[in-house]
């Protein structure tokens, strides 16, 4: 009877154990998340992406390609990686849905607008594989849809940019 209290027991701790490092991992991801999109440095790079101005994709290579304007092209680069990677991990159930939404409810949707015709061109001429940022895409997607049931204000095709090409 003791012997079978005490399996009983450990699989109970190992049960909290297993729930709380869970929880921790989500603070964790959530700590990163926060510092990527909401921090003072994180609004920073926001604003700089979002202040980009071009005509077309030749306008665009000639003012912030990584051959003329490196530190651009730093700043666009990781942002876009960071939402790639919390688009995958929101796909395989990594994070929540509710953190994704609280954290960068519109940053994604609006960057992926903004920039989705470079991605795409990038793709077209062979410098990108046609796979990269497709949880990009794909989270962006999920937070418009959401976006436009809660806030109706929210222009899913434009988020709330005006169009960077015509």
């Amino acid at each position: 009877m003791a012997g079978a209290l005490g399996v009983c027991v450990a699989a109970f701790y190992y049960a909290l154990n297993i729930r709380e490092q869970t929880r921790n991992r989500r603070v964790t991801l959530t700590n990163t998340l926060m510092q990527t999109f909401t921090s003072e440095e994180g609004i920073k790079r926001f604003g700089e992406l979002e202040s980009m101005e071009w005509v077309d994709f030749d306008d665009f290579v000639s003012k912030y390609d990584s051959t003329v304007n490196f530190d651009n092209w730093m700043k666009r680069t990781m942002v876009w990686n960071a939402c790639e990677v919390l688009g995958h991990q929101y796909r395989t159930k990594m994070v929540d849905f509710d953190t994704v939404f609280t954290t960068c409810n519109t940053f994604v949707p609006t960057l992926w607008t903004k920039f989705k015709p470079i991605i795409e061109e990038y793709v077209r001429r062979g410098v990108n594989p046609r796979l990269m940022y497709e949880n990009f895409e794909f989270l962006a997607d999920e937070i418009n849809r959401v976006m436009q049931k809660r806030e109706p204000s929210f222009d899913g095709a434009r988020g709330y940019l005006r169009s960077p090409m015509k």
